[in-house]
């Protein structure tokens, strides 16, 4: 069975690509063989639309699909070209794979529709680069590649997927969230802010591109998702007794620029005024500073600068989403784009971008290099045992390797274990059928159609064995309508899938066999250690007397340390049984963002010590920062083996009177230290778990 049951829209979605792949295959395979008499040439279109319909999980609707599969075709040529003239010896096609299966398996790093369409392609080279070695067949070997793929498109326009809701549609829809707060329940503002995580939109909706647009909107997502916390989390907060006007005119212009957005990223008209909520928000701030300057008798209290720090934190979210809104949709900033470093992206070229993605990503701390080399690898040595051994039909042992490899050992062990099982069913089964059928090519006709449909329905329904069983059988009866064919063809399939198995499974124990496991750990470590100097170095920045010298946060380290731990955390959560769900990943992910928005939107409205910052209130803030950047440090010890005891937080001074500037301070720290709190707890069981306190400067 299924490890997972699928639901009735799921159970539709693979109907349909069933009734579609085995639409289009039929389509060119029986028309090029039986009429054209064409057999190399129908086999190509037999196996295009399997290729890239059935093992290449495109996401999308149908149009998106067609878009891509039209965009691969070229490619696809190229690689069927380069095989056929790269099987002339084993070595150079082993080379070629190792080439090809690299690039193509790092091509992930574009997002999920490259990553998609990958095995596809791989399957293109896999399939021409065995013998024979026939350069004169390439002509017919592309036609029929391209008839097929063709066929598969006009089936995907004939009988689509419903179209999921864009993420611009759904950022809007959380906007519409934001702009009434007062009418919307705190758990429904946080859920709306849920249903934008990457993890819950459909693949091909992710801005997961390296482009202006895509990046705008990934990041207009987090500011999206941070604004509705903040809504949520000021909502269930005791409103102060006394009265705060200029935190309710603020909020009344946040939730009308929210509205503006939401209804700017679906028309693409009448953006928000640029630069208006910026200046609101300075005029709020001078707005704090006069009555905290005044006599002890008329200065507000410590729940009201708490919560106009809150609105003030919330309203820069707001500012976020109006800049990224304004990318997104015009694809480059209509107006400076302020914070430079936090919108680094906004003025560059999108070569500049995509080299930069994936320059970033030519390290073993990526998990997406880590899949290319295997991939290669594992591709590469397939081809050569293949070669060498002489195996007939040896491409099965490359597609083995393909579509059963895992990003773990003991995930592909799994699907080992269940692919062997099925294919022996599958083989006993083809077998009979071919000993019991013999060479009535007729019978074999009239049984592929349905048998791929059966094949390509239920094996996704069912699961490995069942796949793998009944794909056997659509590979005997389309191959005993090519040549003639005996009961040995199963045998042959069964040998190469064990063989391709006992290969993935070698490259899956010699390299990173624990998957994304301990390289989550590792990276976590590392974007905790290089976002947490940001807290003292802002601290510093806001306490500088004027004229001092101030040093800048450098953020753009903890960017790029961001986007390799969010990978590895997002192949980590697909990697099933073993995965540890006591330690809050996302808590560290969230954490590592606090540290470093802080640093840029702090140091940008924040008040200087001339606005009323004391000296203890100071020291106590420099103090905190650094007890925060030890026990930062001391859980990314912890995360890569090492230990030692809590960090523990001094109370402030008595008498310490709260001002704007450390009330900002305070807000900031304690809720970072809030999430290390709930970060420790999770990394130990809770019974040993000890308390800590969460001191504040009033």
């Amino acid at each position: 069975m299924a490890d997972v049951t699928p639901t009735g829209q799921e159970r539709a979605t693979i109907l349909r690509r069933a009734v579609r792949v085995a639409v289009a295959a039929s389509a060119g395979f029986y028309p090029l063989l039986y009429d054209a008499g064409l057999p190399v040439m129908a086999l190509y279109a037999l196996f295009a639309p399997i290729a890239v319909g059935l093992l290449s999980p495109i996401p999308g609707s149908g149009r998106q699909r067609v878009s891509v599969m039209l965009r691969a075709l070229p490619w696809a040529l190229v690689l069927a070209t380069l095989g056929t003239l790269l099987a002339v010896e084993t070595w150079a096609a082993v080379g070629g794979m190792l080439a090809v299966g690299f690039l193509l398996a790092f091509a992930a790093v574009g997002g999920p529709r490259p990553a998609g369409v990958a095995p596809g392609l791989h399957l293109f080279y896999i399939l021409a680069c065995f013998p024979p070695y026939a350069p004169d067949t390439l002509g017919r070997r592309l036609a029929g590649l391209t008839i097929g793929v063709l066929a598969l498109a006009a089936c995907e326009l004939l009988l689509p997927d419903p179209t999921a809701a864009s993420y611009r549609e759904r950022l809007a829809r959380a906007l519409d969230e934001a702009a009434t707060p007062g009418g919307v329940p705190p758990y429904e503002l946080r859920a709306a802010g849920a249903r934008l995580r990457l993890a819950s939109v459909p693949p091909a909706e992710r801005p997961a591109g390296a482009g202006r647009t895509d990046r705008a909107l990934e990041q207009g997502g987090r500011a999206v998702r941070r604004l509705l916390d903040q809504l949520a989390t000021l909502a269930e907060t005791p409103r102060p007794a006394a009265a705060d006007p200029a935190s309710a005119d603020l909020l009344d212009r946040v939730s009308a620029l929210c509205a503006t957005c939401a209804r700017f990223l679906r028309t693409g008209k009448h953006p928000p005024v640029a630069g208006a909520l910026e200046e609101a928000m300075r005029r709020f701030q001078a707005e704090r500073v006069r009555p905290a300057s005044g006599p002890p008798g008329e200065r507000p209290p410590v729940e009201v600068l708490r919560r106009q720090s809150r609105v003030l934190a919330l309203a820069e979210s707001a500012r976020m989403v109006e800049i990224t809104a304004d990318i997104a949709v015009h694809g480059r900033p209509t107006e400076p784009a302020v914070p430079h470093r936090l919108f680094w992206y906004a003025e560059l070229s999108t070569p500049r971008l995509w080299a930069r993605r994936v320059v970033g990503n030519v390290t073993f701390r990526s998990v997406l290099f880590q899949n290319a080399l295997r991939t290669a690898l594992g591709l590469a040595a397939a081809r050569a045992v293949a070669g060498s051994l002489d195996l007939s039909h040896g491409f099965w042992v490359l597609l083995a390797v393909l579509t059963l490899g895992r990003t773990t050992a003991g995930a592909t062990w799994r699907a080992v274990r269940l692919a062997v099982a099925g294919n022996a069913a599958g083989a006993l089964a083809a077998g009979a059928l071919l000993i019991g059928l013999g060479p009535h090519t007729d019978v074999y006709a009239a049984l592929l159609a349905p048998v791929m449909l059966a094949a390509f329905a239920l094996g996704p329904l069912l699961g490995i064995a069942y796949a793998q069983g009944l794909f056997t059988l659509v590979v005997a009866t389309a191959f005993a309508q090519i040549e003639p064919v005996t009961w040995r063809l199963s045998e042959a399939r069964m040998i190469d899938v064990v063989t391709g198995s006992v290969i993935g499974l070698l490259c899956g124990l010699l390299a990173w066999p624990a998957g994304a496991r301990r390289e989550v750990h590792r990276a976590m470590a590392e974007l905790l250690r290089t976002c947490a100097p940001l807290v003292p170095v802002t601290v510093d920045a806001l306490l500088a007397p004027p004229g001092g010298s101030r040093a800048s946060p450098q953020t753009l380290p903890g960017v790029h340390r961001l986007r390799l731990a969010e990978a590895a955390y997002a192949q980590y959560r697909t990697e099933g049984p073993g995965e540890d769900t006591r330690t809050d990943w996302h808590a560290m992910l969230i954490a590592a963002n606090h540290m470093l928005l802080g640093a840029h939107w702090l140091p940008r409205f924040g008040l200087r010590p001339e606005s009323g910052a004391t000296a203890p209130a100071a020291a106590w803030a420099r103090t905190t920062a650094e007890e925060l950047v030890a026990e930062t440090d001391r859980i990314a010890t912890r995360l890569t083996g090492g230990g030692s005891e809590p960090v523990r937080r001094r109370t402030a001074p008595d008498g310490c009177p709260p001002t704007p500037l450390s009330v900002d301070l305070e807000v900031w720290m304690t809720s970072l230290d809030q999430q290390l709190t709930r970060i420790d707890a999770s990394l130990i069981p809770p019974v040993t778990a000890s308390p800590r306190r969460t001191a504040r400067p009033d």
